[in-house]
């Protein structure tokens, strides 16, 4: 592991002076860029790199078109500045995973038993056997005993080791799949294209947008209220505002709760404030010499018990758990049990007492019944021919003892739970350890998140009131062809839904053997945009005639406000502000309605009652998500 560590130290130490030749700067000064704050890492860009456009000459990039698209550049910066990814930590071999079936109790048991059963079944005691009658010499059975206990723990430690192995590779595969499914927007040639998040390279410009989980580190180059959620690494629960001229640092792992914008990538993989977490925590591949303990670090076992006294949860070593001191650097770690696993355990350790009680009676039964008769009927004399009575006598008991433990019951449960596992396979559930399956058996309630898990993950307007007519299942593309719209009433839909929604939600040709068009980015904005689709508008257009550069301003969705609002100015010199969002909210702030003419009318409160009780409340009770849009003019 020291050479392991070293060579992983060259390796860095070639990238940093890679990076400088080529870039004119390293990946540790932008670790150490990445660690300021506030006015003071400003002040940092400002004065030792020129600013934000100093920082992108430098990482030769442009902060509007983004990177050329040439793999050779970006295999100079991968070598450079690292691949954002980090690297696993090496699977578990397959003997590693028979060392810990063996660490369960009940096999602890079985295989002491064995090896006393095997060791008695090859002892004979001499001497005189009082026996009456010469019996004919018999083939040593007895062994079988020990042999049959020790094979059944052996298939019991293969099929729990084998399982556990080949479902591990199996979700590292689906991992890996994952990860390649995971992609994220980057502006490349001047154009948006969404690509694995393996793939962003040190210099990239990426588009962040509500809801984004921040896949790298870098800065903000341009922003619309962009608020962000530091709490994943600095605990502060508080919102935090980021700015180009304020605190323009975005940090990977956190998540992006209001606004939009662009963020140049200055830091990726271990590199970024996540990765460099990882390696501290020993989380990452070639760190596990890193937070080891010393040897005599103090070990103290500690148990927790569940209503009924079973023991849930024990603290073992690291030698015997996974990854030993690579999982934690207090010494020790918490193995979960299951429940049938803890049951099991409580029943072989009851079953132990009770046979050790029967064996301890039945030697104690066995040597009165032989003192009685012997020393007080027949009045003998104690001499050393007594000595092979009193050890067959024990030799009694401890079988007693061995026949008592289950050595059945552990192979009985795990062929059971790799029955079940197998079943589950058929039924696309992959189960990565045996006890997850009874472990799923005691659930009596699942709490699911039903878009995208018991839903398609797709969105679709199905009613719509405009116009003073309330029009149903218009999800139907004849259905869609009946809607009459008022000239200057479409006009506010497409508009307004096209510029008032995330431009990176877009709709995309319907993948091979689908019919319906693929939704990339938020699912109600493409809804909505399928709508647009559905009316014979066509967003695309709109956007280009509306770039967002050219904004007035952009009032993100958030929690609080319940609506999104998007300030443009038209061709004709107005300013109009665009807003959906909750129905009940946006109407309540509306004064006029646009009729079944496309005429502004007065809207009173009146008529806010009478649509809450006759459009919203119905498609409320209907399980739909009812949203308003709305606009305003100003001179």
């Amino acid at each position: 592991m020291a050479k392991k560590k070293k060579a992983t130290d060259g390796h860095d130490d070639q990238s940093a002076a890679a990076a400088a030749r080529e870039f004119g700067i390293t990946y540790k000064e932008l670790e150490v860029l990445m660690q300021t704050r506030g006015h003071e890492g400003v002040k940092e860009i400002n004065d030792t790199y020129g600013g934000l456009s100093g920082l992108g000459q430098k990482l030769k990039t442009n902060l509007i078109t983004g990177l050329n698209n040439d793999e050779g550049d970006f295999s100079v910066r991968t070598a450079a500045f690292g691949r954002n990814e980090i690297p696993p930590k090496p699977p578990k071999t397959f003997f590693r995973l028979m060392f810990e079936a063996l660490q369960d109790v009940t096999l602890v048991i079985l295989i002491i038993c064995a090896v006393i059963s095997f060791g008695l079944s090859f002892y004979h005691p001499g001497g005189d056997t009082f026996e009456a009658d010469i019996k004919p010499k018999e083939a040593n059975v007895e062994w079988i005993e020990g042999a049959a206990i020790i094979v059944a723990v052996i298939v019991v430690v293969l099929v729990t080791a084998f399982n556990d192995w080949t479902k591990e590779r199996q979700f590292r595969g689906l991992q890996s799949k994952i990860e390649l499914d995971q992609k994220f927007n980057v502006v490349r040639d001047n154009n948006v294209r969404q690509i694995p998040i393996k793939d962003i390279v040190v210099g990239d410009i990426c588009q962040v947008k509500y809801g984004d989980l921040l896949p790298a580190d870098g800065v903000v180059v341009q922003s619309n209220d962009l608020k962000v959620d530091e709490s994943s690494l600095t605990g502060e629960s508080d919102l935090i505002k980021k700015h180009e001229s304020k605190d323009p640092f975005l940090l990977s792992g956190t998540h992006i709760m209001e606004g939009s914008g662009k963020m140049l990538v200055l830091a990726v993989g271990e590199h970024s404030q996540t990765g460099m977490i990882f390696k501290l925590l020993g989380a990452t591949e070639g760190d596990d010499d890193d937070n080891k303990k010393p040897a005599d670090t103090k070990k103290e076992n500690a148990t927790g018990n569940n209503h009924d006294g079973t023991e849930l949860q024990e603290v073992v070593a690291n030698d015997a758990e996974e990854g030993g001191a690579d999982d934690d650097s207090g010494g020790f770690k918490v193995k979960e049990r299951s429940i049938l696993q803890a049951k099991l355990t409580k029943l072989a350790i009851q079953i132990g007492y009770a046979g050790m009680t029967i064996a301890i009676l039945t030697v104690l039964v066995l040597l009165v019944r032989f003192s009685i008769e012997e020393f007080i009927q027949r009045r003998e004399k104690w001499s050393n021919k007594y000595f092979s009575r009193f050890v067959r006598y024990l030799i009694t008991g401890i079988t007693v003892l061995v026949v008592a433990v289950p050595e059945g019951l552990p192979l009985a449960v795990t062929i059971s739970l790799a029955y079940a596992v197998k079943k589950m396979m058929i039924d696309n559930n992959l189960v990565r350890h045996l006890d997850a399956c009874e472990t799923m058996g005691n659930a009596t309630a699942i709490c699911s998140d039903k878009t995208g898990t018991l839903t398609t993950n797709r969105m679709t307007v199905v009613q719509v009131y405009v116009g003073e007519k309330h029009w149903k299942n218009v999800q139907d593309p004849v259905k869609a062809k009946e809607i009459v719209i008022p000239p200057k009433a479409k006009e506010v839909i497409l508009e307004g839904i096209s510029v008032n929604s995330g431009y990176s939600s877009k709709l995309l040709p319907p993948p091979e053997k689908e019919t319906l068009p693929k939704q990339v980015g938020n699912k109600t904005e493409c809804g909505l945009l399928g709508f647009v689709v559905g009316l014979g508008g066509s967003y695309d257009d709109i956007r280009t005639h509306y770039p967002e550069e050219q904004f007035v301003h952009v009032y993100t969705f958030n929690s609080v406000r319940k609506n999104m609002s998007t300030v443009i100015r038209r061709p004709d010199g107005i300013v109009r502000m665009y807003t959906k969002g909750a129905s009940e909210i946006v109407l309540k702030k509306c004064k006029t309605i646009l009729n079944r003419n496309g005429e502004i009318i007065p809207f009173s409160t009146v008529d806010y009652d009478r649509i809450i009780q006759t459009v919203i409340e119905p498609m409320a009770c209907d399980g739909l998500r009812t949203i308003c849009v709305a606009y305003r003019d100003f001179p």
